[in-house]
């Protein structure tokens, strides 16, 4: 993991470097862009990248639509995904080379993502880590294996910040960054995420997935300095994080 200092939500910090902040089509705000790379806050419900299902609605085409009205040569590379019914943080790279530095960074675990997420239940633990192999099943679905040549390495790490009557809110931070890595560890603890079904859970308090990736932090692949985004609660959340 690398270091970054402690920042207030809203805060992009950058040395060298301009800020941005500007709405693109689909609900997307743009915290950060510079001439290398792109950082977005994705609504829920929006995909990442396109499926068979959905090719235009989603997070890398309104962005392209977004860059080529100021370059109509521009082009967008992706570089790592959140869930549909997950909001947050997401950067994309603006040329391969840099969507392969990046992605280099992903790799190495040189990169801080941390999560809210509000799950069901009390969470006994103030603070601990999952570790398993996570594969995925016939229904799409991603689950712990005994099977290491079936599984990939997943760690995820949590502490909580408040517990409620029947919910406990955490900070989740990753160290890999499997598909629905988070998802299926808090469920397999015995804590599914509000909202979501598809891993078990019965209530749905916010009206969506009690998931926001709120913190982005790693060295700028380019410039070499510190850069971190951190987003203010979605409206839904914000009661349970006061």
């Amino acid at each position: 993991m690398i270091a970054t200092r402690d920042i207030s939500p809203g805060d992009v910090i950058e040395i060298g470097a301009r800020t941005a902040t500007a709405q693109a089509a689909g609900g997307l705000q743009v915290l950060y862009e510079d001439g290398d790379l792109l950082i977005v806050q994705k609504p829920p419900g929006l995909l990442t990248v396109a499926t068979p299902d959905e090719r235009d609605r989603t997070a890398y085409s309104y962005l392209r639509e977004y860059l080529r009205e100021h370059n109509r040569r521009q082009k967008l590379f992706i570089v790592h995904r959140l869930d549909k019914l997950a909001s947050g943080v997401l950067v994309f790279a603006k040329t391969e080379r840099v969507k392969s530095l990046l992605q280099s960074i992903f790799s190495r675990h040189d990169i801080e993502r941390k999560y809210w997420a509000i799950v069901e239940g009390k969470v006994q633990k103030d603070q601990g880590t999952i570790q398993s192999h996570l594969a995925e099943d016939r229904s799409m679905r991603m689950h712990s294996t005994a099977d290491t040549n079936k599984g990939k390495p997943a760690i995820t790490h949590y502490r909580v910040l408040k517990r409620l009557h029947n919910l406990t809110v955490l900070e989740v931070t990753l160290e890999t960054g499997r598909k629905n890595q988070i998802r299926a560890h808090l469920s397999e603890m015995g804590h599914p995420i509000v909202g979501d079904r598809a891993y078990g859970s019965t209530q749905d308090p916010l009206g969506r997935l009690g998931l926001h990736a709120f913190h982005l932090g790693f060295v700028h692949p380019v410039r070499g300095t510190p850069l971190a985004c951190q987003t203010d609660p979605p409206p839904e959340f914000r009661k349970y994080l006061r």
